[in-house]
C-alpha cells in the first residue's frame, strides 16, 4: 500500500490552525482538529487503509488539549520512523499580531488567567517551543490576512491536479428558466434569431448552417473575442483562489439556437489551459450533451 501524506499542524492560538484546517478540507484532505496526540497513528493508520494510495490526511494538535500536549512530540517522532511521509507545520505570529486578533474576535486564550492574554501567550510560548524546534515548516503568519495565508498553504500543498479549474459552458433557454449552477450568466438574446428562419428553425446551433448563422454577425464576432478575452483574464484569477469549478452560463430564448452556437465558440477559441468542457442543457437533438474541448 502506498503510504499516506500526513500533515500534523500546530502552533500558537490565534496563528491561523483554523484557516489551515479549512484550506486542507478545500484541498480534500481528511482533517481532524483537536485530538489528542496518542490517537493520531491509529486515525492515520485507519484512514490510509481506507483511502489506500490517495490518502491525505491533516490533523490538528495543540494546547486546547492541555493534559495530552506533552504525548505530542514523542507520537511525532514515532510517525516519522513509519512508512508514511510525516510533515510537521507550525504556526507563528509575533505577540502583538496574537493580541490584536484575540482581541478582535473577542475570544479568549485557550491558557487565559489572572495575566491576560499577554501572559497566556508567553505561557504558551514556552509550552510548544520544543514542537516549533521539530517543525519541517515554521510559518510566520504576522503579516498575513486569511486569504494571504490561505494562499500561501495552498501554493504549498496543493497538487498539480488541484491546482486545475474545471470550467465548464452551459447554454440554456430562459423560458425554461436560469441553471442554479452558473456561477456567471451572459444573455445572447441580442443577436439575430435562427428560429425566425424557415431552413434554420428545426435545427440546433450544432449544426454548421445555423452556427454560421449566429457568429459570423459583427456583433456575435465582438462578442465572442470580448467574451473570449475576459474569461482569460478572469479563470487565472479563480484558480489562484483554489476554486474547484467555474459554470459560465450562456443563454438565449430557448436554449436551442444562439445560446448553443456562442457556447461553442467561445470554448473553440480559448487556449489549452482554459480548455472547457460544453453543456447543452436544452438541446433536443444533441447527440452528445457535452464533451471536452480543446
Amino acid at each position: 500500500m502506498k503510504p499516506a501524506s500526513v500533515v500534523i499542524v500546530t502552533g500558537l492560538s490565534g496563528s491561523g490552525k483554523s484557516t489551515a484546517t479549512k484550506v486542507f478540507e478545500d484541498l480534500g484532505w481528511f482533517c481532524v482538529d483537536n485530538l489528542p496526540p496518542v490517537l493520531l497513528p491509529r486515525i492515520v493508520d485507519l484512514v490510509s487503509e481506507a483511502r489506500g494510495g490517495d490518502a491525505r490526511i491533516a490533523l490538528g494538535a495543540d494546547v486546547r488539549g492541555k493534559e495530552f500536549l506533552p504525548d505530542l512530540a514523542r507520537v511525532i517522532a514515532e510517525l516519522r520512523e513509519g512508512r508514511h511521509g510525516i510533515q510537521f507545520l507550525f504556526l507563528d505570529a509575533a505577540d502583538d499580531v496574537l493580541v490584536r486578533r484575540f482581541s478582535e474576535t473577542r475570544r479568549q486564550h485557550p491558557l487565559a488567567g489572572r495575566g491576560g492574554t499577554k501572559d497566556a501567550i508567553r505561557r504558551e510560548r514556552e509550552l510548544l517551543q520544543p514542537l516549533r524546534e521539530m517543525a519541517d515548516k515554521v510559518l510566520d503568519t504576522s503579516s498575513y490576512n486569511v486569504h494571504q495565508l490561505r494562499d500561501a498553504l495552498m501554493h504549498r500543498y496543493r497538487s498539480e491536479a488541484e491546482g486545475k479549474l474545471q470550467f465548464n459552458v452551459l447554454s440554456f433557454g430562459y423560458k425554461h428558466g436560469i441553471p442554479a449552477e452558473a456561477d456567471m450568466v451572459v444573455d445572447v438574446r441580442f443577436l439575430a434569431n435562427p428560429y425566425f428562419v424557415p431552413e434554420l428553425k428545426n435545427l440546433t446551433g450544432l449544426d454548421r448552417r445555423v452556427s454560421d448563422f449566429v457568429v459570423k454577425t459583427p456583433e456575435a464576432r465582438t462578442f465572442i473575442r470580448k467574451m473570449t478575452s475576459f474569461l482569460q483574464f478572469l479563470l487565472p484569477l479563480y484558480r489562484r483562489e483554489g476554486k474547484a469549478y467555474f459554470t459560465l452560463g450562456v443563454g438565449c430564448t430557448g436554449g436551442q439556437h444562439r445560446s448553443v452556437a456562442i457556447a461553442e465558440a467561445i470554448a473553440r477559441r480559448l487556449p489549452p489551459d482554459d480548455a472547457a468542457v460544453v453543456v447543452h442543457r436544452d438541446v433536443v437533438q444533441a447527440a452528445s450533451p457535452g464533451r471536452s474541448l480543446s
